[in-house]
């Protein structure tokens, strides 16, 4: 707790932003960890004064909110959740262009982001699927650590891997994305078929299958990998790899809401959420994404994507809500609907 205070006074003193003399707030979706919004939030209040209040949602969930409240928006702001839902809510019209002043001080990969949106969207962080478990169920019973896609399917894992849901899951979406691009459309719902055999649980948060294994209600997670150094960290017995056949990567990212009641102040929160200084709070509340600010400074924790086989995942074309719709309705017909005898 000493260390978490120190660390945002840090930042408080970092950023230098005096309070203004008017209270302010704005209302904010956010698709990160619990304890991540709750910090950037508190933080973001108490250096400008501006209250921050916020709804902890997933990606999937959050765009359907925003769609929901399009004719009458009670949002400002929608901070994280992987980048395709954000870009098809650029698309359909539900967030305002912006180009921020910060954006050259960004990774190429953020940048992009900004570009395919038409400046609708930004990316804040990035990190890659991955495979995780829980090491003292697998050696307790002498199985295989799953290193590869295909080592999912082995019959000794059946009713003991929980992956997320795409209906409310950025995490899942991307997922068979990847499997699309990494396997070609047919064999990949082949696989996800034999996969649906030894799923135990579609869960509805992304985190959710790698907190699951950590705490020992399923021994296989399917996440993205920075999920499981957040649980090691906790001090529980998981670990992650990068599946040998190759891996694609969420750009979490941040979009302001067209229509929204408070824009000067959300405007102020976006620039805030990319400094170095704000980004780094991620690593003090036990996040391990990769930030989008090249000034920001890097954790050991963090996953390692150079040790990563990146697939070229087209983020313009799975972030069209065209595909997005299409590729969940085959998953529900295909896969979720199927028997798993």
């Amino acid at each position: 707790m000493t260390s978490l205070c120190l660390s945002l006074a840090a930042v408080l003193t970092s950023l230098c932003l005096a309070l203004p003399a008017g209270a302010q707030q704005i209302s904010m979706i956010c698709s990160t960890q619990a304890e991540h919004c709750n910090l950037i939030a508190t933080v973001f209040a108490k250096s400008t004064g501006i209250k921050v209040n916020f709804v902890h949602k997933g990606a999937g969930e959050a765009q359907a909110q925003l769609n929901a409240e399009r004719a009458n928006p009670k949002t400002d702001v929608w901070f994280g959740g992987t980048g395709d839902p954000h870009l098809q809510a650029a698309e359909n019209g539900l967030t305002l262009e912006y180009k921020s002043p910060s954006l050259p001080l960004l990774h190429d990969w953020a940048q992009q982001q900004a570009r395919a949106s038409a400046y609708k969207t930004v990316g804040i962080y990035s990190g890659p699927l991955g495979i995780s478990w829980n090491t003292e169920l697998l050696a307790k019973r002498q199985w295989p650590a799953p290193k590869c896609w295909k080592d999912l399917l082995n019959p000794i894992y059946k009713g003991e891997i929980q992956s997320p849901n795409p209906n409310t899951s950025g995490t899942a979406y991307t997922q068979i994305a990847t499997l699309v691009q990494l396997m070609g459309e047919d064999k990949a719902f082949e696989y996800l078929k034999a996969l649906h055999k030894n799923i135990s649980q579609y869960t509805r948060s992304g985190a959710a299958p790698v907190k699951n294994a950590a705490r020992g209600e399923t021994v296989i997670g399917i996440a993205f990998a920075h999920e499981a150094p957040v649980e090691a960290a906790n001090g529980f017995p998981v670990v992650a790899v990068f599946p040998c056949e190759g891996t694609g990567a969420e750009i979490g990212s941040m979009s302001l809401i067209k229509g929204g009641r408070n824009l000067e102040a959300a405007k102020k929160f976006y620039e805030f959420a990319l400094t170095p200084a704000a980004q780094e709070l991620g690593v003090a509340a036990k996040q391990f994404q990769v930030p989008s600010n090249r000034s920001a400074k890097l954790d050991e924790r963090m996953p390692d994507v150079k040790k990563a086989k990146m697939i070229h995942y087209d983020y313009v074309k799975y972030g069209s809500s065209a595909e997005r719709k299409r590729l969940i309705e085959r998953w529900e017909k295909d896969i979720n609907a199927a028997a798993k005898s």
